[in-house]
């Protein structure tokens, strides 16, 4: 069978290849266009958690102590900076990875179509040379006509599949150019894309880090402190003290003043005692010389 010739055997190959490269892009970009918008959703939901992160960090920032609202301040807006980044990581994700991968579900259908159309064109050419075959075979009367209709059919068959295979095997090697050169591209891009975003969120994580670790302890501290005994407090405090201290003071003097009266009252004691006695030696001895007189 002409069909089964060594030019026909050469084109099944060829169709086969060409159908593998078509189907091995169709299921492979499908598959990792499926994955990288996976990655995009992920890296996106991760934004919203760190957008949510940020909120709360600095609504407790807002009812802390100075030092420690001030770094924590600090700290949600670098990492706030860092979801910015994100989000852009995430649009360029989508834009230069994820839509070219996808494109490509439109590149196999139309390639799918030229074969389709070239396996219709050698099918007929092949059909036709079965026709011929036949034809010639039958009744020698009106073999020859016949024949010649075959044989012009099929060279116009011919014709129409010779040029519809050239035409894609033109279109498959740019198909298998563009190809390589989408994937060198997208890949290329995807690392470029992630590079640059862990660059920047490793600067800003490092910011960020700096700015909690600074925080003052011990000043913070001293505020917390003084939370606890108010200013009032200290004011009514050091009234009472001094109150204390008036009173202890009074109290001394009192002791002391005390102390110089009853010394007085001693000292006069002893004076009056020593008139006394004066006045004793004195009787006695007016009465020692009245005896002797």
């Amino acid at each position: 069978i002409m069909s089964r010739t060594p030019d026909a055997r050469s084109r099944d190959v060829e169709t086969r290849k060409i159908q593998e490269s078509i189907t091995n892009v169709e299921k492979y970009f499908g598959e990792m266009c499926q994955l990288f918008a996976g990655y995009g959703r992920k890296a996106a939901r991760l934004r919203d958690k760190g957008d949510l992160l940020v909120k709360l960090i600095g609504q407790y920032a807002d009812t802390e102590t100075p030092n420690l609202k001030r770094g924590l301040k600090q700290f949600t807006d670098n990492l706030a900076k860092v979801q910015d980044y994100r989000n852009a990581e995430v649009e360029r994700l989508e834009a230069k990875v994820i839509e070219p991968l996808k494109s490509y579900g439109a590149v196999v259908r139309r390639h799918r179509e030229d074969l389709k159309s070239t396996q219709n064109a050698r099918e007929r050419e092949s059909k036709l040379t079965a026709q011929l075959e036949r034809a010639r075979q039958r009744n020698p009367s009106d073999r020859q006509i016949i024949v010649s209709l075959a044989e012009s059919e099929l060279q116009r068959a011919t014709m129409d599949a010779t040029r519809i295979t050239r035409l894609l095997e033109e279109t498959i090697d740019d198909f298998e150019k563009q190809k390589i050169r989408d994937i060198k591209k997208i890949f290329g891009e995807f690392v470029v894309i992630e590079m640059g975003f862990h660059a920047k969120a490793l600067e800003l994580y490092t910011l960020a880090y700096q700015s909690i670790q600074s925080v003052d302890e011990e000043a913070d501290l001293e505020v917390f402190r003084t939370t606890l005994h108010p200013p009032e407090y200290q004011s009514r405090l050091d009234i009472v003290r001094a109150h204390s201290q008036m009173s202890l003071n009074r109290t001394e003097s009192f002791m002391g003043t005390s102390g110089s009266t009853q010394q007085h009252r001693a000292s006069l004691r002893q004076m009056r005692k020593e008139e006394e006695d004066d006045e004793e030696d004195s009787d006695d001895e007016s009465e020692e010389e009245s005896e002797d007189s």
